[in-house]
């Protein structure tokens, strides 16, 4: 299975990186969203595999995110990621119903297959 994702972050030129990496990687990228709304209103739609969320947007952060697109029908698996580490976010991370976390600076498609494996 190739993984559809949803790519969601308020700034347009990360947002056009994570998807040239991500289709590079032979992951198919089934839209874009600038923020926590967008994203909310898109997943139904869409019917992403996972959506790529950054954790600072500015509506709402991507914890909360998360958490409204874990109460959706068919709720697709969420990969955070951030500009910052990992360990400034403590324990949120962990408590999120998020698969996991990557920098925006390590994003690959590998490592979002990664993530995405069960039992993992």
């Amino acid at each position: 299975m190739v993984p559809r994702v949803l790519i969601v972050d308020d700034h347009a030129a990360f947002r056009s990186f994570a998807h040239r990496v991500l289709v590079a990687d032979g992951l198919v990228v089934v839209g874009e969203a600038a923020d926590g709304a967008a994203a909310i209103a898109a997943a139904p739609r869409l019917r992403p595999d996972v959506v790529l969320l950054d954790v600072g947007l500015p509506d709402m952060d991507g914890f909360a995110v998360a958490a409204a697109l874990d109460a959706q029908d068919e709720a697709p698996a969420v990969v955070l990621v951030s500009s910052r580490s990992r360990d400034d976010y403590g324990s949120l991370v962990d408590a999120s119903s998020a698969v996991g976390f990557i920098a925006k600076s390590a994003l690959s498609g590998d490592l979002v297959r990664r993530l995405l494996e069960p039992g993992r």
